[in-house]
Parts: C-alpha cells; structure tokens; sequence
C-alpha cells in the first residue's frame, strides 16, 4: 500500500496564545475609550429629544394658532387640551418625553432664555446648572 504523509494544518497553542494575548492589549486600550462615555451619549440624545420636541410644539403650534401655554405644558401634546381646537387627532407625541436619565424635559412659556418657549433636562445631575454632563441642555443650545 501506498500512504502518503498528511501534514496536520492548524495554529499551533502559541501562536493562538500570542492572538489572544494581542487582542486582550487591544481590548485593554480600546475599552475604556468606548465605555467610558454613556453620559457624553445621553446628552446627544437628549439634545436629539429636544429637537424633537420642539418640532413637535411647531406642528402645535401651526394647527392651533399658538403654543401650549405654561400649565397645558407639554402634555398638550400628547392629550388635546380644552382650548386646542385644530388638535391633531393622532397627536404629537406618542407619550410624554423623559430625558435619558429618566426625568420629565422642562417647559417653561414664555420662554425666558429662548423666544417663545424654553425646553430642557437638569443634565446627568439632576439640577439647575452645572457643567459638563451635568450642565443644562436646552433649545437655546440648539
């Protein structure tokens, strides 16, 4: 009979052990520049929200001549409030917006910073003022 020599294909334990020491390394410098971040991505968010929002008071505002007053706030928007008489019927939001650190955006009207109404979130910290992630995010920012 005739047998041929196979040769075994394949990485040997120290060459898959050199990988996996690189990639590790890799994942070290890597990680904490991605992960390190989640507050920076909420305020792009909420600044998103915001935009949004405001879009959503400009519609109010063009089918009912105006925009929701101080006490209507922002749930005019989602629920139609005994003076709005061209509401839209499917509404313009689905539900009334929280931030991205879970509380409620802050309507004030008249606007005190903006012209016709101010809308914004305390920040990471929950509080007026701040700075960095804490700082307050509003229409005037955008």
């Amino acid at each position: 009979m005739n047998r041929k020599k196979q040769r075994q294909q394949g990485f040997t334990l120290i060459e898959i052990m050199v990988v996996v020491v690189i990639l590790g390394i890799l994942g070290a410098l890597v990680a904490p520049s991605i992960l390190g971040r989640p507050d920076e991505a909420r305020v792009t968010v909420a600044k998103n929200d915001i935009r949004q929002i405001s879009n959503a008071l400009d519609m109010y505002k063009l089918d009912n001549f105006g925009y929701p007053n101080q006490q209507q706030g922002l749930k005019a928007l989602v629920e139609k409030p005994d003076t709005a008489k061209n509401w839209n019927p499917d509404g313009y939001l689905d539900q009334m917006p929280l931030d991205p650190w879970g509380n409620a955006y802050i309507y004030v009207r008249p606007g005190q910073k903006s012209r016709h109404f101010d809308l914004y979130s305390l920040g990471a910290d929950g509080a007026e003022g701040g700075e960095g992630v804490d700082a307050d995010i509003g229409n005037w920012d955008n």
